[in-house]
């Protein structure tokens, strides 16, 4: 590996492909375990499994260092590369936790950098923004969000809920997965980054050479992604493009 990245972030949007990549780069067994940690809704479930103390609340600046401290550790799963994953919408969350542990008021890039060095910043991006929504659409109403490759629940309950068209709630979801994908390149651009850009649909069609790319720009063997399986199945299917269609004609869309 390179001295030059330590640290990744997978960069996305909800429905991005962002899981799979996650979960092959885990697989790896090289490059850490990515995920996200800074989800404001998953911190107190987190650091529960870190053993975390919380006695003095999550929201102080000794819970954010033990937390951190945590974070660095279970992210790197044994491995030398510290691995995240960010929706737009945690960079708040990002900035506030890093910050208030440092006692500093940096910008999330530099807090970021501050804790853990120069990052790797790899962007996920879905060309299919309305294929997008109603997949988070459906995920939202069932409580189903992924299955492995063989069926089972990777994420999710049992026993999905029923899911009925929305077509008021596809067209909030569509209008800010587009301002947030948008947002994503602001902060690239802002900040004179430049990430490994990826596709869903290019992951979703070569999981491997996906794979191979992260590892490759990280400095590993990218030889390590020919033989990883893919552990994620797709769950777009017949009721998924029937909503796509209904979507497009009532709103008068090609």
């Amino acid at each position: 590996m390179t001295d030059k990245f330590r640290t990744y972030i997978i960069c996305g949007t909800p429905r991005s492909g962002s899981t799979l990549v996650c979960e092959m780069l885990a697989a790896s067994g090289v490059a850490g375990r990515p995920n996200s940690y800074f989800r404001p809704q998953d911190i107190a479930w987190w650091a529960e499994q870190w053993g975390v103390p919380t006695v003095v609340g999550i929201e102080t600046p000794e819970f954010d260092r033990a937390y951190l401290s945590a974070m660095r550790r279970e992210a790197k799963a044994g491995t030398g590369v510290v691995g995240l994953r960010i929706m737009y919408s945690s960079l708040v969350e990002a900035r506030k936790r890093l910050n208030r542990a440092s006692g500093g008021d940096r910008s999330v890039v530099e807090a970021l950098e501050a804790a853990f060095g120069d990052i790797l910043y790899v962007h996920l991006s879905r060309g299919d923004k309305l294929g997008q929504a109603v997949s988070l659409a459906r995920a939202e109403q069932t409580g189903l969000w992924h299955l492995r490759a063989d069926g089972s629940v990777l994420e999710g309950g049992d026993q999905p809920a029923e899911a009925h068209y929305d077509g008021a709630r596809i067209a909030t979801i569509l209008e800010e997965l587009e301002r947030d994908d948008a947002a994503w390149d602001d902060y690239f651009r802002v900040h004179a980054l430049k990430p490994l850009r990826l596709t869903y649909e290019g992951v979703t069609a070569g999981p491997q050479r996906a794979l191979a790319q992260i590892l490759a720009a990280l400095g590993l063997d990218p030889a390590i992604a020919e033989t990883q399986p893919v552990p994620t199945a797709k769950m777009a299917d017949g009721i998924s493009a029937a909503w796509v269609a209904r979507f497009r004609s009532e709103r008068g869309l090609r």
